[in-house]
């Protein structure tokens, strides 16, 4: 499944095979589990979306919410994308670190993450990037980046 329309995270993970699911679900949970107050989880893009209503952001480059956090049961491997993850930033090798630690292969893109089974994630640094973002400080590095265009 490259692209869903589900209409809730609940009925995409109905959408996938039992095997696949449960991978899936296993990494929404720790999502879940570790993102701060403010970020509401929904079907955006296709895929499972936790991001900034547009009510607490305000107006976008695209009218759309912003987007902190995706998952997604792609054709061949899943794919967890980290917004908020400034590519070559601290946050990104410490990242990269905590992969070579666990001995697991890390395959990322600017800020997805491609897997083929929950376990090859370093399960506590995902959740260390995806806690350590408020939606104040994501709103106010979306406006710095934007200058006066938003």
């Amino acid at each position: 499944m490259a692209r869903s329309s589900a209409a809730t995270p609940e009925d995409y993970l109905a959408e996938l095979s039992p095997e696949r699911r449960a991978e899936v679900a296993a990494v929404r949970d720790l999502v879940n589990a570790a993102i701060a107050h403010g970020y509401v989880e929904r079907m955006a893009w296709g895929m499972i979306n936790w991001e900034v209503p547009l009510e607490v952001s305000g107006p976008t480059y695209n009218q759309q919410p912003l987007s902190y956090v995706a998952l997604a049961a792609q054709k061949n491997y899943f794919a967890l994308y980290l917004n908020g993850l400034e590519a070559g930033g601290l946050r990104e090798a410490q990242l990269r670190a905590a992969f070579d630690r666990a001995g697991k292969k890390c395959d990322m893109g600017k800020s997805c993450l491609r897997f083929r089974a929950a376990s090859e994630l370093p399960a506590a640094a995902i959740a260390e990037v995806i806690a350590s973002t408020s939606v104040e400080q994501y709103v106010a590095r979306y406006r710095e980046a934007r200058g006066a265009k938003c």
